[in-house]
């Protein structure tokens, strides 16, 4: 996507709990107000292929009670054998087609920024793997799927976020937040964004990559003779 054109794509990513509802309304809030037209897409409801399918037949096989941690805990994104793992693969690559499709779809919609609930490094995370064969098919899922224009992770103490949210395993957010970290290996560019309040935390994705994002297309806008946009 060439980033001096409307239609910019914005992705959050980050582990459950870590504010990515908060700061994706926020977001959308400072972008609706200065007049821009504003389309978000959730992945797992828009883009991941057979969604509920899925999640059903994942809580029914996997999930269980977790009583040392006091509270009944999901176990499906946790469980990673290997057949799984091999299963998952295939729906990832589908998902990230298909997440191309919606996408355009939103473009040509006249959206001037799309902004994505979880992308497709919230899947491949579960890769654990760094070996030639899951680089290469990291790499494959990014060539399917659109590339963002700004990709976000929202980084979050495993413990504050097991408080706000109360859904997986504290061993395992301090697990699956590692390994968002480490996906920066691969996508140089993503934008970690460090705790904090989240009035700070709004400030700084403002100040990284919003603000800057509003001057391209305004650029861009107002290259063209109908530059007036609809509130």
């Amino acid at each position: 996507m060439n980033s001096t054109q409307a239609g910019r794509l914005i992705s959050f990513s980050g582990i459950d709990g870590a504010g990515k509802s908060t700061q994706i309304g926020a977001l959308r809030d400072a972008l609706s107000s200065r007049g821009w037209k504003v389309a978000q897409v959730a992945f797992w409801d828009d883009a991941a292929i057979l969604s509920r399918f899925r999640a059903g037949v994942s809580l029914r096989l996997l999930a269980n009670s977790n009583r040392s941690e006091g509270a009944d805990l999901r176990n499906d994104k946790n469980v990673r054998a290997w057949y799984l793992t091999l299963i998952r693969s295939a729906f990832y690559l589908l998902d990230a087609f298909h997440l191309r499709v919606v996408v355009g779809r939103q473009m040509r919609s006249g959206a001037h920024f799309i902004i994505l609930d979880r992308w497709s490094y919230d899947q491949l995370v579960h890769i654990k793997s760094r070996n030639w064969l899951a680089r290469t098919y990291i790499k494959a899922v990014f060539t399917l799927a659109p590339s963002p224009d700004v990709a976000f992770v929202l980084d979050a103490s495993p413990h504050d976020a097991f408080q706000r949210k109360r859904e997986y395993p504290l061993a395992f957010l301090h697990e699956y937040r590692q390994e968002f970290l480490a996906l920066r290996s691969f996508v140089p560019r993503m934008q970690i964004i460090s705790p904090g309040s989240i009035d700070e935390v709004h400030r700084r994705i403002l100040e990284s990559a919003v603000d800057q994002s509003v001057r391209s297309c305004d650029n861009s806008v107002n290259q063209s003779p109908e530059s007036s946009i609809a509130q």
